[in-house]
């Protein structure tokens, strides 16, 4: 009797090589990205405001707050070095921020590509529906406002050993549509602020309803407490209060 072996190899069908998407890639990823960044323009508005509220305690003692600021990491770091790498670390973080919002709405808006004749309009926020304008004017008054009062370019005055006399002279009366332009942007910030608020307290557990209304609330008070801090400087120089 003979006996045959089938020694074929079994038929492996084609091998599909499938890439893995990198974690910060993923919505989860993107919109931790957004949190992180977020958190940090935050504590930087807050800090920055602080530090302008000071020119109400006169000249003097404002120069010497910006003279200080130039010379923080000195004589580790040569002198403004620790300011240009914050604004370096600030510039990556607003472009990492409007990229991973711009990608999570892209592809929020790919998750729904059939457009129905009589589609309910979204219940959302007024910042949340604004957030596209409202990127593009906070980044123009950012280039404008390092122009203006970093580098002294668009400046009147541009003395860099005169720091309270370059913030007199950018919202003197005369000069009111800078003022006007300055008072549109601080507004756009706090509406992003109040939405990115809401959205961070309501991720901390705030899920109820009366959770919500407590996180609606505090994230108000936070935009509007901070806006305010950053425009009562230039209509202070408006009205002649600071001069």
């Amino acid at each position: 009797m003979h006996w045959t072996t089938d020694q074929t190899a079994p038929s492996v069908g084609p091998v599909v090589i499938t890439k893995t998407r990198s974690p910060i890639r993923s919505n989860v990823g993107l919109k931790a990205v957004m949190a992180v960044t977020g958190i940090l323009l935050a504590l930087f508005l807050i800090v920055h405001m602080l530090g302008n509220l000071k020119i109400f305690t006169g000249e003097t003692s404002f120069d010497h707050y910006a003279h200080w600021l130039r010379g923080i990491g000195t004589p580790l770091l040569p002198e403004t070095w620790y300011l240009w790498i914050q604004r370096a670390v600030l510039t990556g973080a607003v472009v990492a921020h409007i990229v991973a919002a711009t990608v999570l709405a892209l592809r929020a808006r790919a998750a729904r590509p059939v457009k129905y004749a009589h589609r309910k309009k979204v219940n959302g926020s007024y910042a949340a529906r604004t957030m596209r304008w409202g990127g593009v004017i906070i980044l123009l008054f950012v280039i404008y406002h390092i122009l203006d009062l970093t580098t002294g370019h668009l400046n009147p005055q541009g003395d860099p050993s005169n720091p309270y006399g370059n913030v007199v002279a950018d919202f003197a009366p005369e000069r009111w549509y800078v003022t006007l332009f300055y008072t549109l942007a601080i507004v756009t910030v706090g509406f992003h602020l109040r939405h990115g608020a809401f959205s961070a307290f309501r991720s901390l557990g705030q899920q109820t309803p009366k959770g919500e209304r407590r996180a609606r609330t505090a994230a108000l008070v936070f935009a509007v407490a901070l806006c305010a801090g950053y425009l009562v400087v230039p209509f202070a120089v408006l009205t002649g209060l600071v001069s």
